[in-house]
C-alpha cells in the first residue's frame, strides 16, 4: 500500500471495506468455551440492518446514543450504524456508576442506550430515572431476541452505505467523555477528521513494520478515545484481525491463546510483567540469574548501539533463545509491536522490554486529539520520550513549556462548554496542560502543567516523574507524590503482590538514591491498593491523584505534619 486511502467518513470506511473483503475475518471474542470470528461481510451486513432498524425506532440524525459495553462485535457495529443515519454515539464505560451513567445521560442529552447485558440495563435505567429518562433502551444479552432482529436483516449493506457516503468529514462523528483524573468527565466532540487524520498519521508512522494480516488482540475499553481510534478503525483498515479480550483478568491466558502480532501495552501491565519476571528470575538458580543479567545487558548494548564484543557476539543468539525468547512467550511469542500509552512509561521499564528483543513504541496523546499527537517510530526508537508529532500535526512549545497542538486531530470542543473550550483552543492550537520539551524532534513529556508541586521553598518538582520511578520498582504497584507548598515530598505507596513495609521502604531508599535532594521522598505511607471499584483509578488504568490524596487525607495530613 503505497499511501493510506481516504474516505470521507468513518461509516464510509467501515463499509467500504466490508465491501472490499467480504470473506476476510474481521472480528473474533470469546463465547461458549471458543473464540468465535465473523467475517467483514457479515459485519457490513449486520451494521446496515442495525441502521435500518434504529431508525425505524426513532433514532434520527444528531440524536445522542449511549453505548455501554465490553469489548465485543456488537460495538463496532452499533457505532458504524449510528454514524452512518448522522446520530452521534456516546461510548460510556461498563464500570460507571449509576451517578456516572446519569451524568452523561444529562450532559449529553442522549434518549437512547445499547447496552450488552439486563445487568447494566438495571443500571441504565436507574440512571435515566435521574436524568430525565430514556425513549429506546436495546439490550443486546436480553432473553427477547430484540437485538437478534435488529441485525436480522440480510439485504446488501448498498443503500445505508451510499447513503453514509454524503455524510462530511467535519460532521461529529461521537461524543467521547474524558475518564476525569480530576472533575466531572467532559464530552469531547470529535468530527470524523479527528479520527481519520489519526489513522492517516498512524500509517506513517508504522509503515516500517510492513503490517499485513495481523491480529490484535483489545483488552482496553472500547469506550476510551485510544482504543476506539486505533482498535476499532486504524487496525481494521489495516486487514488486521481484532480479537476482543475476556478482561484484564484473563489477559495472560488469552495472550498465550490468542498469540497477539500487535498489542497495547498500558504502562501498568508492562510493569507487572517485568515485576513478575523479575520476581521469578530472583528465585532461580545462581547460574541461571548469570544467564538472565547477561542477556539483559548484551541487550541493553544493542539498544543503545554499542559495540558488542566477539564474545558477546557469539551468545547472543544462545542467550536470545535461552532467555529473552521466554520472555516474549508471554505475550504469545509472536508480537511484532506494542504501543505503550495513556500513562508516562518508565524508561527503565521499556529499556528491559527492548533488551529482551520486544518492539516498544511509547507514544502521547489525549481525548482532545483524537487521541493520538506523538510515537515513536519502531525503526527508530527513543524509550525516554513519547517520539515524533504524527505525521500531518503541528507541534510546538509555549514559552512555559506547555505543549500546543495544531491540525485536523483537533477536536471540535466541549460538548456545550464554550467558556471551556476557548480556554484550550486558542488561534486553531489546543493547549494539552502537559509540560514537555523538544529533544532532536522527539518529544519529552515532563509533567501535568496543573499537577506541578511547588514546595515552600519556591522549588518546582515532577510527581509524574517520581510516581513512575517508584512504580517501577518490583516492590512497589501503584504510588502517589504529595507536598505542595511543604518543605519536601511524601509519598502514598502501594505494595506490590508478595512485599511487606520493610521491601517497600527499602525500595523508597533505593529510588532516593536516583534523584535529586529536592526531589528525594521524606517520609511515605502504606495504603490500600488504587481501583477502578473504588474510584481511585480510572476505567484506562490512570490513578486519580487528586481523589488518591481526598481519600487518604487524614494519612497525607499525619505526614506532613512529621
Amino acid at each position: 500500500m503505497q499511501s493510506y486511502p481516504t474516505w470521507p467518513n468513518l461509516a464510509s470506511m467501515m463499509f467500504a471495506l466490508a465491501r472490499g473483503w467480504p470473506d476476510k475475518p474481521m472480528l473474533r471474542t470469546y463465547r461458549d468455551g471458543a473464540w468465535v470470528g465473523i467475517t467483514w461481510g457479515r459485519f457490513g451486513r449486520m451494521a446496515a440492518s442495525c441502521a435500518r432498524n434504529l431508525r425505524a425506532a426513532g433514532v434520527s440524525a444528531g440524536d445522542r446514543v449511549l453505548l455501554c459495553m465490553e469489548n465485543r462485535p456488537e460495538f463496532p457495529i452499533a457505532e458504524t450504524a449510528l454514524m452512518a443515519i448522522r446520530a452521534v454515539p456516546v461510548p460510556s464505560y461498563t464500570t460507571n456508576t449509576v451517578e456516572d451513567h446519569a451524568h452523561l445521560l444529562r450532559d449529553s442529552g442522549a434518549r437512547a442506550a445499547i447496552v450488552s447485558t439486563p445487568a447494566l440495563a438495571d443500571k441504565l435505567r436507574a440512571a435515566a430515572a435521574k436524568a430525565g429518562g430514556l425513549d429506546l433502551l436495546v439490550v443486546i444479552d436480553d432473553a427477547d431476541d430484540q437485538w437478534r432482529h435488529i441485525v436480522g436483516d440480510q439485504r446488501p449493506q448498498d443503500d445505508i452505505a451510499a447513503e453514509a457516503s454524503t455524510i462530511p468529514p467535519t460532521a461529529l462523528a461521537c461524543l467521547i467523555y474524558t475518564s476525569g483524573t480530576g472533575g466531572s468527565p467532559r464530552g469531547v466532540m470529535l468530527p470524523h477528521r479527528c479520527v481519520l487524520s489519526n489513522c492517516a498519521g498512524a500509517f506513517e508512522l508504522v509503515r516500517p513494520l510492513r503490517l499485513k494480516d495481523e491480529i490484535y488482540l483489545s483488552y482496553l475499553p472500547l469506550s476510551h478515545a485510544y482504543e476506539h481510534t486505533v482498535g476499532q478503525f486504524f487496525l481494521l483498515s489495516l486487514g488486521t484481525e481484532v480479537v476482543y479480550a475476556r478482561g484484564v483478568e484473563h489477559l495472560a491466558a488469552d495472550m498465550l491463546s490468542v498469540r497477539p502480532t500487535i498489542l497495547t501495552a498500558v504502562p501498568r501491565v508492562l510493569e507487572v510483567i517485568r515485576a513478575r519476571v523479575l520476581t521469578q528470575v530472583a528465585r532461580e538458580k545462581p547460574g541461571k540469574q548469570r544467564l538472565f543479567q547477561m542477556a539483559v545487558s548484551i541487550g541493553l548494548k544493542r539498544v543503545d548501539k554499542q559495540r558488542l564484543t566477539v564474545m558477546e557476539r557469539l551468545l547472543d543468539p544462545i542467550l536470545d533463545r535461552l532467555v529473552r525468547a521466554k520472555v516474549r512467550a508471554r505475550f504469545g511469542g509472536r508480537l511484532v509491536a506494542a504501543m505503550s500509552g495513556g500513562a508516562r512509561l518508565d524508561p527503565e521499564v521499556g529499556r528491559f522490554f527492548l533488551s529482551l528483543g520486544m518492539c516498544i513504541m511509547q507514544g502521547y496523546g489525549q481525548t482532545e486529539a483524537g487521541p493520538v499527537i506523538s510515537a515513536n517510530p519502531p525503526d527508530a526508537i527513543r524509550i525516554d520520550t513519547v517520539g515524533t508529532p504524527l505525521r500531518g500535526v503541528e507541534l510546538r512549545i509555549a514559552e512555559d513549556g506547555e505543549i500546543l497542538v495544531r491540525g485536523g486531530l483537533v477536536m471540535d470542543g466541549y460538548w456545550n462548554r464554550p467558556r471551556e473550550t476557548e480556554a484550550v483552543i486558542r488561534d486553531g492550537w489546543l493547549h494539552t496542560g502537559d509540560i514537555g520539551e523538544l529533544d532532536g524532534g522527539y518529544l519529552r513529556i515532563t509533567d501535568r502543567k496543573k499537577d506541578m508541586i511547588v514546595l515552600s521553598g519556591g522549588e518546582n518538582v515532577s510527581p509524574a516523574k517520581i510516581e513512575g520511578m517508584l512504580m517501577a520498582e518490583t516492590e512497589i504497584a501503584q504510588a502517589v507524590i504529595t507536598g505542595e507548598g511543604r518543605s519536601g515530598l511524601s509519598a502514598l505507596v502501594v505494595p506490590a503482590e508478595g512485599y511487606d513495609d520493610v521491601a517497600v521502604a527499602l525500595a523508597v531508599n533505593r529510588t532516593n538514591l536516583r534523584l535529586s535532594v529536592t526531589e528525594r521522598i521524606r517520609r511515605h505511607a502504606v495504603v490500600p491498593p488504587f481501583t477502578i471499584e473504588n474510584g481511585l483509578l480510572t476505567p484506562s488504568q490512570k490513578i486519580r491523584r487528586v481523589l488518591v490524596m481526598r481519600a487518604n487525607s487524614e494519612i497525607v495530613a499525619r505526614l506532613n505534619q512529621r
